[in-house]
């Protein structure tokens, strides 16, 4: 784990907020000149903190499909079992997100379908494919209450 210090903290804070900020900006922004400022954002590449850039689109303006959070328990909880369903969950392009839980469910997908029925031909083909999913609870989005965007949290210096 690579030690962060506080400028490091706040260029993580800022890309995450403008990943398409000038080296100009962000130098001054974090109180550093041009060069010692991107050698720190080269770093942070390096060592895999900053994975990549990509653009925050507003999907509900573009695309007027279905938000689906599903709730998936797993009937055996073997390596095996578990890597298969990661794979596929993984190549996936209907499932933008998944977390592996503990509690009392095993992962927490977040679906994008064209619509309902979209969703419930994909999740019929995630059974037959007897990935050991033992049950699923749907639960559709009606409202994005708040998107953070992934940022730094403000205990963390965001």
């Amino acid at each position: 784990m690579i030690k962060l210090d506080r400028y490091d903290l706040a260029i993580l804070r800022i890309l995450a907020r403008d990943g398409r900020i000038t080296k100009s900006r962000l130098a001054e922004e974090v109180s550093l000149s041009i060069s010692p400022a991107w050698e720190r954002v080269k770093k942070l590449e390096a060592s895999g903190l900053i994975k990549g850039y990509r653009a925050d689109i507003d999907w509900t303006a573009a695309f007027k499909g279905s938000r689906i959070v599903v709730e998936v328990t797993l009937s055996r909880h073997t390596a095996q079992d578990m890597r298969r369903f990661e794979e596929r969950v993984g190549g996936a392009s209907e499932i933008v997100q998944c977390y592996a839980t503990g509690g009392g469910v095993d992962y927490v997908l977040h679906v994008v379908a064209r619509d309902i029925d979209h969703y419930q031909r994909f999740i019929d083909s995630l059974l037959v494919e007897e990935l050991g999913i033992e049950r699923y609870f749907t639960y559709i989005v009606t409202k994005v209450v708040k998107d953070s965007g992934l940022g730094l949290p403000e205990f963390l210096g965001g």
